[in-house]
């Protein structure tokens, strides 16, 4: 088989002093933390779309990246090139799961019968692949938002036509992600959402979204796919208004139609940026409501206001994202995926290897961080400590249901000096810079 990253080698672990740029300096896969492997708890994933489809364009310049099939003109010939050079990639980073689209493994034809065909001759090859170089799928997903039939959306269009050409187009997905073992199915709202409401009619778009949502449950329940239906949050971009905006409107909307019991959340890093909050924050709150399904690791840039998806080397928010990971026990079935991509300008091929060496080594280390920070229990202890009133006296009444709005008056008629402590915010944060600076 062809070699594609030629000049690159199987990355190893080196420890923090080597030179080797070629080589993990914290990410050390065999290394226990806790009751697991770092590679257990890590679950790192390569991102198909931006890794091995990319090509460093973007709305100002043609594609940059240096491909090996770039010669190629036969879309079948690229599409089974790259699927050779995505598991060779793989191979040499040592990472063991994948996810994609289906526009990202295979092309489309000249109508969906012809497309479903070649994508059964892709599936089919990366069946293959996946027996002989013993990698599995993390997710599967549909894009159904690149193609022009979808500029007003996909489940949300106007357009019933259109929401059939979805409807059929995830089906065929969810039932690839079946064949070949996936573990997961994300819905990425794409353009589900809308630009202005003077001609949008919020109400059927938002029943449609759910309609499909069911359509889709109900379908996986036919042919018996056991995977975890995930849907990622997004706050604008590609539409004004999406209908994910972020973690807490997702599970308004599911739970406002039924159907949070069926799906958990794919949470991006960037995407948290561009709803205001942090990752952190996004994790924490999928975690407290029992719906952390899956990460998607990158970063963005605070002064860019859009998704630049680039790779992940901020320790602080890697120590802490790992932190919500822990108090959450792992992240099961879901995991690490880098949906993340080089900069234009970083355009050889060996660039890619380092931008996931930079990621993973960073989301190493936080690990340790945080299963320290867990072990010594200090912020714990202080949370413990702030909300201690409510393990007893009317505290305790009002956590119980004891409480009601005529007691609560009489308490504070008896009490009615109140008596607060300092939050200690900036004490906490200097030791949270002791861990990560004694690690």
């Amino acid at each position: 088989m062809t070699e594609y990253f030629k000049g690159v080698p199987e990355i190893k672990y080196e420890g923090r002093k080597s030179k080797n740029p070629f080589s993990f300096k914290y990410y050390n896969p065999e290394e226990v933390i806790g009751d697991k492997t770092m590679k257990d708890h890590l679950k790192f994933t390569m991102s198909y779309w931006h890794t091995i489809a990319a090509n460093g364009a973007d709305m100002f310049g043609a594609g940059t990246y240096e491909k090996a099939w770039d010669n190629e003109t036969d879309p079948m010939v690229i599409a089974k090139a790259k699927m050779e050079a995505a598991f060779e990639f793989m191979d040499k980073l040592g990472i063991e799961y994948f996810a994609f689209h289906d526009r990202d493994i295979a092309p489309e034809g000249k109508d969906l019968k012809e497309t479903n065909a070649i994508l059964d001759e892709v599936v089919a090859y990366c069946k293959e692949l996946m027996q002989s170089h013993n990698k599995k799928l993390l997710w599967g997903t549909a894009n159904a938002f690149n193609n022009p039939r979808y500029v007003h959306g996909a489940s949300t269009s106007c357009n019933a036509d259109v929401f059939a050409y979805a409807a059929a187009q995830v089906k065929k997905a969810i039932e690839v992600t079946k064949e070949l073992g996936g573990e997961n199915y994300v819905f990425w709202g794409g353009r589900e959402g809308y630009e202005t409401l003077l001609n949008t009619d919020l109400k059927l778009e938002q029943d449609n979204f759910a309609r499909f949502l069911r359509m889709a449950v109900d379908y996986a329940e036919k042919i018996g796919f056991k995977g975890q239906f995930l849907i990622e949050p997004k706050p604008q971009e590609p539409t004004k208004h999406q209908y994910d905006y972020d973690v807490a409107t997702v599970l308004a909307f599911l739970r406002g139609y039924g159907l949070e019991k069926h799906f958990k959340m794919n949470i991006e890093a960037n995407h948290a940026t561009l709803a205001g909050h942090t990752f952190q924050h996004e994790v924490a709150m999928a975690r407290i409501n029992g719906a952390l399904g899956s990460l998607d690791i990158n970063q963005g840039d605070p002064n860019l206001g859009w998704d630049t998806d680039q790779f992940p080397t901020n320790i602080y928010d890697a120590a802490l994202l790992m932190y919500e990971v822990l108090k959450n026990g792992g992240i099961g079935k879901g995991g690490l995926n880098f949906d993340a991509k080089v900069r234009r300008a970083s355009f050889k091929s060996e660039d890619l290897f380092l931008g996931y060496i930079a990621g993973m080594d960073t989301l190493a280390q936080g690990l340790r961080i945080a299963h320290r920070m867990l072990q010594e229990g200090e912020f714990e202890d202080n949370i413990a400590e702030r909300y201690k009133s409510y393990t007893e006296g009317i505290g305790k009444d009002i956590v119980d249901g004891k409480a009601d709005f005529e007691s609560l008056e009489s308490y504070a008629l008896e009490h009615s000096h109140v008596k607060n402590e300092s939050g200690r915010q900036e004490l906490l944060e200097a030791k949270l810079n002791q861990y990560i600076f004694n690690e």
